[in-house]
């Protein structure tokens, strides 16, 4: 089971996310080493979305704990976020792998 949880990030995201970033990345990483989060990063040029990948056997409930105690979603560095289940078919860790 795969899970995208999908941030939008403030217009001043670059600026803002500074004096929180240290606390944001060590809960992404203690969130791998949980197992959880596959993957995790913004995506653009501008204006900047952030796409985490969770994983496991309630990953969508992993993303939304993630996203709660977030320090970027707690102070605003972001400014909305989805947790959505993912169907993932294709790729070596796909949940449900379709073959030809």
């Amino acid at each position: 089971m795969h899970a995208v949880l999908e941030y939008t990030y403030a217009d001043d995201y670059l600026e803002s996310r500074e004096q929180f970033r240290a606390d944001h990345l060590r809960a992404g990483w203690e969130a791998v080493e949980r197992g959880e989060l596959l993957l995790g990063g913004a995506v653009g040029e501008g204006p900047f979305k952030g796409l985490l990948i969770f994983t496991g056997e309630n990953p969508v409930e992993a993303a939304k704990g993630f996203a709660a105690a977030d320090p970027y979603v707690i102070n605003g560095v972001v400014t909305e976020w989805t947790a959505t289940p993912w169907t993932t078919v294709l790729g070596s860790e796909a949940a449900t792998p379709v073959r030809r």
